[in-house]
């Protein structure tokens, strides 16, 4: 089998309400779709969910990459070689980790349908449910309380509260939705970089009152030294996130000990390829993972779910950002949810029967 030809799309996604977190406010999220044909009639699907503050891209630098760099590569290859592919994408342009994980995604998806196998059993599992938190951003207090209940009422047994922006009004958000839900619920936190180590100190002694379970990334994610003072300084497990893009930064944060968990998110490290090199990691250093999103739709969010259902040794699981669109790019097939549970399609591949056409545009 060859690939014949790579077709990229842009779906711009729009957020049920507007989305704040402490590196910014989205009202959309423009993604990026990667479509690989093959010589046996074979498709894959992927999708890229760029970000500069974050992965350091845009829509304009991910459809560029696909075209320009990794379409000459990829056509003629064994779809099914894809670690061989990837030492030669990797060779080509550093960086543009989302638009490698949408071809990844995409080469995993061809793989899955020729061997006739959902893409978790094609990496070794046969589990086909996992637990989602779903995330709450940063508004006021109240209005978080608010967006807690409803969650909660929803079958959520999980919430993970965006901060960042003030440690004092943090604290106030962090008391407001625990006041909420009541002590059954986990709470989860996550600052995006948006304290200093001695405001994160200062402000997580001051919630784990309220029993927080994590937060994640409460520091500029350059900062590992001041992320292992927090971690040295406050009962509540420490998770990296923006700190983590790749395995030799898995390498390094292990090193330093400067986190308990380890957040992989497909976006950032490239796909599955790469995201499998950091759980051996962290298992063979005892460090918990946490898997994560960016502003993937459900095709994205299919793909993460069949890694994590993969890696029992994934502890924390937030898959949910197709949950805030408005937008529902996949139209047949794909991870389902009810209540807080997710399930994975049980066709071949990712399980993708169709997406929305009418809201992709060829570029």
């Amino acid at each position: 089998m060859k690939i014949v030809d790579v077709k990229v799309f842009l779906a711009e996604l729009e957020y049920i309400e507007p989305f704040t977190i402490a590196l910014g406010t989205s009202t959309i999220s423009r993604n990026i779709v990667v479509k690989i044909l093959t010589d046996e009639g074979i498709v894959g699907w992927g999708e890229a969910s760029p970000s500069r503050k974050i992965t350091g891209e845009t829509v304009e630098s991910t459809i560029y990459a696909v075209k320009n760099y990794f379409k000459p590569i990829l056509v003629g290859k064994d779809p099914i070689c894809i670690n061989d592919i990837f030492k030669e994408i990797d060779q080509s342009i550093e960086g543009h980790s989302s638009a490698k994980a949408a071809v990844d995604m995409a080469l995993y998806d061809i793989a899955g349908k020729s061997f006739n196998l959902p893409l978790n059993k094609l990496l070794g599992s046969s589990r086909n449910t996992i637990v989602t938190d779903i995330t709450i951003g940063i508004k006021s207090p109240s209005e978080m309380a608010k967006s807690a209940v409803k969650f909660v009422n929803r079958g959520f047994r999980s919430l993970k509260i965006k901060v960042g922006i003030d440690p004092l009004e943090d604290i106030e958000r962090v008391k407001a939705v625990r006041n909420a839900v009541g002590e059954k619920v986990t709470i989860r936190v996550d600052a995006n970089q948006g304290w200093t180590p001695k405001q994160a100190v200062k402000t997580i002694k001051a919630i784990e009152k309220y029993d927080v379970e994590l937060v994640e990334q409460p520091v500029p994610w350059w900062d590992l030294d001041g992320m292992g003072f927090v971690r040295e300084n406050v009962n509540t497990p420490i998770a990296a996130d923006e700190s983590i893009h790749n395995s030799f930064d898995a390498l390094r944060l292990v090193k330093n000990k400067a986190a308990d968990i380890i957040n992989i998110k497909l976006m950032k490290c490239g796909g599955v390829h790469e995201a499998l090199k950091i759980a051996s990691i962290a298992a063979a250093a005892d460090v918990e993972l946490m898997i994560g999103c960016m502003g993937e739709s459900t095709l994205g969010i299919t793909g993460a779910a069949h890694f994590t259902a993969a890696n029992e040794s994934i502890t924390y699981v937030d898959l949910d950002s197709d949950l805030l669109l408005k937008n529902n790019l996949v139209v047949d097939g794909g991870v389902t949810i009810k209540k807080d549970v997710r399930s994975l399609p049980t066709s071949p591949g990712l399980g993708i029967e169709k997406l929305a056409q009418d809201i992709m545009k060829e570029v």
